[in-house]
């Protein structure tokens, strides 16, 4: 018996790569925090539902307590703000010579870095939709980029397994030489994300709204002209064109980026964000502090203004603790801060 790959968070997107790996005779251990799911995926199997594809597949699973021994490859995929206690509890089980690749939004691969070291932490972007329903249900909405690549572009060995890995689940997956420049683009598009959830409007009428228009393209050119100032050159992908909305880029571009958005985001039955489903349905804190605090810090350093950033940031604050109703309300109140 080969050494299973192990999946560290079980749900919407570490479900979803899981079960189609197990699904393909890849060996794959679960681990989760939620009793009840790590039950259901290791005795009747775990279910993706959705438009894309239905099936049901009984995977090993366990609770971070019942983990034992070393495994030299485990994707991380918990939500972005629980990283830092997440690795402390992977890092006893990873092999002196093992990987943890990030499938989390966000610069995750810094954090994880600092725990296990540069030379043990792989990159990875996502950009599919995925929904964690109930244990042992994940409805999978839409097909979307998967890219992975090592931190210092150079493709070894280990990657090049993680991609053909990844084509199991996504065909289409792309093994890059810059892996930052796919994070800082999921960044932009993020920023404009997280303003969608601040509404129960779905990202496809959101992104159509020509009202909105302005603002959407000023919260991307926020963090892309941040990234342009650090050097950093974003990727872009499903419908998303960072050089759209680089700081000498012109208005049309970014209008009709924001189209093919809306356009993308229509077809899927994932229709609102991971954030607004945070916000509205599972009434917890979103990765929102896991992401923009340190692009603020960043600008900050580099003598750049990024206002929207702050007052988004504050907005989802106010609506975690309740002390603000999701609405169109706010929307109206980053329009005025631009």
């Amino acid at each position: 018996m080969s050494e299973p790959i192990v999946v560290w968070g079980a749900g919407a997107i570490g479900g979803t790569i899981a079960a189609h790996w197990a699904r393909a005779g890849e060996e794959v251990l679960l681990v989760d925090l939620v009793a009840e799911h790590v039950e259901v995926c290791r005795s009747s199997g775990l279910k993706i539902e959705g438009p894309v594809d239905e099936f049901q597949v009984v995977i090993p699973a366990l609770l971070p307590e019942e983990v034992t021994g070393q495994f030299s490859r485990i994707v991380l995929a918990v939500k972005a703000h629980h990283t830092e206690e997440a690795i402390k509890s992977v890092a006893p089980h990873l092999a002196a010579d093992g990987f943890v690749v990030s499938t989390q939004n966000g610069l995750n691969e810094l954090v994880i870095s600092e725990v296990i070291g540069k030379e043990r932490t792989v990159g990875a972007f996502i950009n599919f939709g995925a929904d964690w329903i109930e244990p042992g249900r994940v409805m999978f909405g839409n097909r979307g980029a998967v890219v992975v690549g090592e931190l210092d572009g150079i493709s070894v060995e280990r990657t090049r397994d993680l991609h053909r890995l990844m084509q199991i689940f996504e065909p289409d997956a792309v093994l890059t030489d810059n892996i930052w420049g796919y994070l800082w683009g999921k960044l932009g598009y993020s920023a404009m994300l997280n303003a969608t959830a601040l509404t129960n409007n779905s990202m496809a009428d959101n992104f159509a709204d020509p009202r909105l228009e302005s603002l959407w393209i000023s919260l991307a050119r926020e963090v892309i002209g941040l990234a342009h100032k650090r050097g950093i050159t974003p990727i872009g992908f499903d419908g998303f064109n960072p050089a759209s909305f680089a700081p000498d880029s012109g208005a049309e571009a970014a209008k009709q980026s924001i189209a093919d958005l809306a356009e993308f985001n229509r077809h899927s039955a994932k229709t609102h964000s991971g954030v607004w489903r945070d916000l509205a349905i599972r009434k917890r804190k979103t990765e929102v502090d896991a992401k923009f605090p340190l692009l603020i810090q960043l600008a900050e350093e580099d003598g750049l203004e990024v206002p929207l950033l702050r007052c988004l940031t504050g907005l989802i604050h106010e609506v975690e603790e309740g002390r603000r109703e999701l609405g169109d309300a706010n929307l109206e109140i980053l329009l005025e801060r631009m």
